[in-house]
């Protein structure tokens, strides 16, 4: 299966971490806080379909904790996973994209799930475009501990926030970035050194040019 983004530009250049003010809807953009995400994708299919059956937010979290659709065993879990993915719904900015969630193929609904974490944390958009993208754009399929490695000594540099993180802080949020690219399929499992150049399904590609996120395009082999 071959991407409609099929043409590479030798002369494409290395993208530069960027500012995403224009997407980030808080203040603290480069935060310890990812080392609590999950990929949730189950969590996120199930409020993206109760919110496009027209179910109010409150609606949302009520009919999740009194059917314990989450499986979680305290209120308090509940409101937090569905608060997770209330936010990743709302940085899409994306009705198609919420809908697609909710009914496209998992394989398809896993894709927008990445994207929307993308625009919801920095450090997960810094890193599918400044190295997933990179490697994908010169053909570099090679991934390992040093990959991830450089990433963040890069990112210390030019992130204040970044140098007062722990050692155990970073292998933390390194697990996290490493578990969301075997559940997207960009490697096979978390001992793979090989990045598979994943297709960028049509309905994502849509959305992502839709919001003018061209540099996003990178993270899933897409240049054109």
């Amino acid at each position: 299966m071959t991407s409609r983004c099929v043409y590479y530009s030798m002369f494409s250049q290395k993208l530069e971490f960027c500012d995403k003010k224009e997407l980030m809807r808080d203040n603290n953009h480069y935060n310890g806080g990812l080392t609590r995400e999950q990929f949730l994708f189950f969590e996120l299919r199930t409020v993206a379909s109760l919110l496009c059956d027209g179910k109010s937010r409150e609606d949302v979290f009520s009919e999740i904790r009194e059917h314990n659709l989450f499986q979680f065993p305290t209120e308090r879990m509940v409101r937090s996973i569905t608060n997770t993915c209330l936010k990743r719904i709302d940085a899409l900015e994306s009705d198609a994209l919420i809908h697609q969630i909710a009914h496209a193929p998992t394989e398809v609904a896993k894709q927008i799930n990445l994207y929307a974490i993308m625009r919801q944390n920095t450090i997960v958009w810094d890193f599918m475009v400044n190295v997933i993208g990179e490697k994908f754009r010169t053909q570099q399929f090679d991934f390992s501990q040093k990959d991830l490695n450089l990433f963040f000594l890069e990112l210390q540099e030019r992130v204040p926030e970044a140098v007062a993180w722990s050692d155990a802080t970073i292998k933390k949020i390194q697990q996290v970035l490493k578990k969301f690219l075997i559940e997207c399929d960009f490697l096979d499992n978390a001992r793979s050194q090989e990045l598979h150049p994943v297709y960028l399904f049509p309905e994502l590609e849509d959305g992502i040019r839709e919001n003018n996120d061209l540099q996003a395009l990178s993270a899933f082999n897409c240049f054109m």
